[in-house]
């Protein structure tokens, strides 16, 4: 038969034929049907009373399903009807049970859909190759579906949970007992994701009858730290650690052990696995938050040591570059439901979820509940930080080569003028850092930490493992500490254990200052870091969040004190912004650069091995880009002469017209056929990518890199231009305290009283102002008593005195000073104390003289409204204080009749 002749149905057949041997299927046609030749048999043309279906399916010469062959491009849907009713009619002498002809598949040889009759409410879902025979005997022997358990799942434990964390694996739970493939959960950094995921594979694994669990994080720190947890896990009520009753896996080079119900994992490494590549451990350490490529060729193929159905749950961790590109062919290949885990979801991972966000606990949330703390933003604004500067021509300048830090000195021939985004990339300028360290180090124990003597536990972000390195030394000898004090944690830190140093960060005295490129960035624990210090900007909004993130984590005060001895509590974190990263724009844009786990080295000799996918060309493009803006004359023109005359701008052009359409249109006319097309494509990819096969122009790429010169400017000295509390966070929260008086004035009884409307109860109670503060903590307004005082002291401090004392009277003043009814926003306790010793002096006017023991009652009775708002007689029997006095049978004699009206009449002189 010529290729012209060759039908579409029977195309998609060869496919579907390929695709079933590769998942262990023996294909027959009916004529030469064999069931005996193995578990699983496929027979072309099955007999039904519907007529010839393409496939039947035999599990143990048991038949148990049908697949509906359509040509490549068909729109598949429509057709799952038709299966069914081949399954309905499939001949009854072969059927000894109920429900056992139940699969069915529609396919296209490209598309693949797949439902199971005995799921309730049976729906398609798209799957990426068939499952195994030996799978599909498994689902015949199980008496109920996943989908049919999950919908008779017990109550969640609450033993040990947060609300939150019960309310996510609730929502998940049911979301999956829909039948919804995709659930995305919001929940705060701090808020326990990885301890909810715990909580759920245990439920899932123990009654739920799931197998096995991938769960996948973006960097091998994560995964080590996902695979601690998970084996410490200690499920309610079973008094056992997860690791005792299922097996944890971290997944490696060396596969899948069958035996892991829980398999931990980088996505790196399971794409690695799944695609046949390898995977240096190195590659899994960086993190690529930043990086999200787009959707491209499929490059992972059908794999059967890792066959479809080797997870019914993936759960994806910060899943945001996880959906794009490359790394999403991880999520679609497994038949799993997927879960997603963020803090910060955004609109492309909201989409890849279909929206489906099942759980939200957002972190203004988590702050007002006590799971994590709020913060403060300090900026520093200095003259070269916002304007750069200009060496004159006739300085010696140091040139360090980032390959080998060897220095050199180079005397300009002109003025050298550079940008404050040039800053510690192609110029280094310690003046600069020194000054923001300085500015730190003098602020820190009067603005920042006023009467604390230990430097908190500050984490520094830099740009890159060279600036980290300048940074560490400075922090040295600006704070004049020894090498214990300041350490450089990233993935290149020579000579030391990256892990080691994060736990001495996290549970030792010293480090007392860490600096970190991105290895602590996202999802490292570190409770004690109470400062964070930005050196670098952030254009992604989600990064930063993950940044901010990591001062967010609350800590019981005893063990903060164990490395910060002098520290009282961890009510807050000061975020220093000495770049404007709290001001810039963010982004969740993406980039042209898609594959940034792969090294520059290892990229260019793939493509001269003949890679050939547009991520490749896309990604060694942009790096091509990059490197010709950091560069020297001398490097460019070297790389242009072996280059043919070609500069690395031209190859960096030439690997983007490989694979734009809009350049290919120019070569082939749009209506050319397919092959045309796809030759032309291929052609130009071989021809942009021919430079590449010279190794002496290769290794002069990877040398120029490497040896990236960046300049040392030691002439120009720097000033602070500002530094000051960030008052726009201050405002905002004033303001939205303002909007949340005026629309809860007629609903809530305190405001009515403190508004004084006409309808209004005569005297503030302690249910009143309780139930304020309640509806203060709700959504929309989110709002504590603490961070009010904070943010009014920052926008009026003449008008601000003393600290909240952390009772229901702070409120109580934040309203009355909100309201303009009072000039100054202080503790009640203080003004009570001066309202109560005129009010003593006015008694003695009156002829009126206590005994101490009655002054003493008095005494217990002001402090008691100075917290409260209000007494009732019932207290004197009740609070500790009054008890110990004698409670309110010695109030009566000490005070007689007149105890009743002593306690109206003080209420309304001290608290009113």
């Amino acid at each position: 038969m010529s290729a012209s002749a060759f039908h579409p149905e029977d195309r998609a057949r060869s496919l579907i034929d390929r695709q079933l041997g590769a998942c262990g299927w023996s294909i027959q046609s009916k004529a030469e049907m064999n069931l005996g030749a193995g578990l699983g048999v496929a027979v072309r043309e099955f007999q039904t009373g519907s007529g010839p279906v393409d496939y039947g399916l035999f599990v143990g010469r048991r038949l148990c399903g049908v697949i509906e062959a359509k040509p490549e491009g068909t729109t598949l849907s429509g057709f799952s009807e038709q299966a069914a009713r081949y399954i309905a009619d499939v001949p009854k002498h072969l059927v000894r049970e109920a429900g056992q002809v139940r699969f069915e598949y529609v396919a296209s040889g490209t598309e693949l859909l797949f439902r199971d009759h005995a799921d309730p409410d049976p729906v398609s879902r798209r799957i990426f190759a068939f499952h195994r025979p030996e799978t599909l005997e498994r689902l015949l022997r199980e008496p109920e579906t996943i989908r049919t358990r999950l919908g008779a799942m017990p109550p969640v434990d609450r033993d040990g949970l947060r609300t939150c964390q019960i309310d996510a694996v609730a929502a998940l739970e049911a979301s999956m007992a829909a039948n919804h493939p995709r659930a995305l959960v919001q929940m705060a950094t701090g808020a326990g994701k990885t301890f909810t995921a715990c909580t759920l594979s245990y439920r899932l694994l123990a009654h739920a009858g799931f197998r096995r669990i991938l769960f996948l994080a973006d960097r091998a720190n994560l995964v080590r730290q996902t695979r601690d947890e998970y084996l410490a896990f200690r499920p309610p009520g079973t008094g056992r650690s997860f690791s005792e009753i299922y097996n944890v896996q971290k997944l490696g080079a060396g596969g899948l052990d069958r035996q892991a119900q829980v398999v931990v994992a980088t996505i790196q490494r399971v794409f690695s696995v799944l695609s046949g590549r390898d995977l240096a451990e190195e590659d899994e350490e960086g993190s690529s938050f930043e990086g999200a490529g787009v959707e491209t060729e499929r490059l992972v193929a059908y794999n059967p040591s890792i066959p479809i159905e080797s997870f019914d749950l993936v759960i994806t961790d910060e899943c945001h570059r996880s959906i794009y590109g490359t790394w999403r062919q991880v999520l679609d290949y497994f038949d799993a439901f997927t879960v997603g885990l963020t803090a910060t979801p955004s609109l492309h991972t909201l989409g890849y979820f279909g929206r489906n966000l099942v759980a939200q606990y957002p972190y203004e949330r988590s702050v007002v509940d006590g799971v994590n703390v709020g913060f403060d933003i300090f900026r520093i604004r200095t003259e070269i930080g916002e304007r750069g500067a200009t060496v004159k021509a006739g300085y010696d300048l140091p040139v360090r080569d980032k390959r080998t830090r060897a220095e050199r000195y180079e005397t300009l021939s002109e003025d050298f003028s550079y940008t404050p985004d040039q800053l510690d990339r192609s110029v280094l300028v310690p003046n600069q850092i020194r000054t923001v360290l300085e500015t730190y180090r003098d602020s820190l124990f009067t603005e920042l930490f006023p009467g604390r003597r230990d430097v908190p536990k500050t984490l520094i972000f830099a740009k890159d493992d060279h600036h980290a390195e300048e940074i560490v030394g400075l922090v040295r000898e600006v704070f004049g500490k020894g090498n214990d004090f300041a350490k450089k944690i990233t993935y290149r830190t020579d000579g030391a254990d990256p892990e080691a140093l994060i736990r001495a960060f996290r549970n030792d005295y010293h480090p007392r200052v860490a600096v970190t490129v991105d290895m602590i960035a996202t999802g490292t624990d570190v409770k004690p870091i109470e400062v964070l210090v930005f050196l670098r900007d952030v254009k992604s909004e989600l990064y930063f969040e993950q940044m901010k993130g990591r001062g967010a984590r609350t800590i019981p005060a005893e063990k903060l004190r164990e490395v910060t001895p002098d520290a009282e509590a961890k009510t807050r974190f000061v975020l220093i912004d000495a770049v404007g990263v709290s001001e810039s724009l963010k982004t969740v844009s993406q980039p042209l650069e898609r594959d940034r786990v792969i090294s520059f080295d290892r990229l260019i000799d793939d493509i001269a091995a003949g890679r050939r996918d547009d991520d490749a060309f896309a990604t060694l493009a942009a790096r091509l880009a990059a490197l010709d803006r950091r560069i020297g004359d001398r490097d460019r023109a070297a790389i242009a002469k072996a280059a043919g005359g070609i500069d690395l701008s031209g190859l960096a052009a030439r690997l983007l017209d490989a694979i734009d359409p809009d350049a290919l249109a120019t070569r082939v006319p749009e209506d050319a056929p397919e092959s045309v097309r796809r030759r032309a494509r291929e052609a130009a990819k071989d021809a942009a990518a021919l430079a590449f096969d010279d190794p002496a122009l290769r290794r002069l790429l990877k040398d120029v890199k490497a040896a990236a010169d960046i300049r040392i400017d030691t002439v120009s000295t720097d000033a602070v231009v500002s530094s000051g509390w960030d008052a726009t966070k201050a405002a905002d929260t004033v303001a939205r305290f303002r909007r949340f008086l005026e629309e809860r004035r007629d609903e809530l009884v305190a405001l009515q009283i403190l508004y004084r409307l006409p309808h209004a109860q005569r005297r503030l109670t302690y249910e009143a102002v309780d139930d304020l503060k309640e509806a203060l903590k709700r959504p929309p307004w989110l709002l504590e008593p603490v961070d009010l005082w904070r943010a009014y002291r920052r926008i009026a401090s003449d008008t601000v005195r003393g600290s909240p004392a952390g009772t229901l009277a702070d409120i109580v003043m934040l309203a009355r000073y909100a309201l303009g009814q009072i000039e100054a926003l202080e503790p009640l306790p203080g003004l009570v104390a001066g309202r109560f010793n005129l009010w003593l002096g006015r008694e003695e006017k009156a002829g009126r003289r206590y005994t101490d023991e009655q002054r003493a009652w008095l005494t217990a009775i002001r402090d008691h409204l100075s917290v409260n708002i209000e007494i009732r007689p019932e207290d004197l029997m009740e609070a500790p204080d009054f008890a110990a006095r004698g409670g309110i049978l010695r109030a009566r004699a000490m005070f007689g009749l007149r105890l009743p009206k002593l306690l109206d009449e003080l209420t309304e002189v001290l608290v009113a």
